[in-house]
């Protein structure tokens, strides 16, 4: 059965950027179907942020995301990416990604802090 790890997360100063990574073993995004990347800040629920349908490379995203957060995925399929632009204290929290649209069976998350 295929596994999601996240990771890329770190510390990083409100204005700053940050790339995070979603690596799948045991498949490959190439199949027709939506990947999530989700986060959750402390003493919150759950919150969407971006998908892409994995075959097409056609993402959507959140309002509170747009034109900040981009989802991409490496040629070999193997790999998402958010990268992550004029972060945000409110951008903090352990993001995850995941193939199901309530975020089940997703990854042990990657923590994200900004702070200055």
């Amino acid at each position: 059965q295929g596994q999601l790890v996240e990771s890329g997360g770190g510390l990083v100063q409100p204005g700053g950027s940050l790339t995070l990574a979603c690596a799948a073993t045991g498949f490959l995004f190439n199949q027709d179907g939506w990947a999530y990347w989700f986060r959750q800040a402390p003493g919150k629920g759950l919150e969407y942020l971006a998908r892409m349908r994995t075959r097409y490379g056609i993402t959507n995203y959140a309002d509170s995301v747009m034109d900040r957060f981009t989802m991409t995925r490496d040629s070999a399929m193997k790999t998402l990416f958010l990268h992550m632009n004029d972060l945000t204290v409110d951008d903090t929290g352990t993001y995850y990604c995941s193939l199901d649209r309530n975020g089940d069976n997703r990854g042990p998350g990657t923590q994200v802090t900004v702070s200055s």
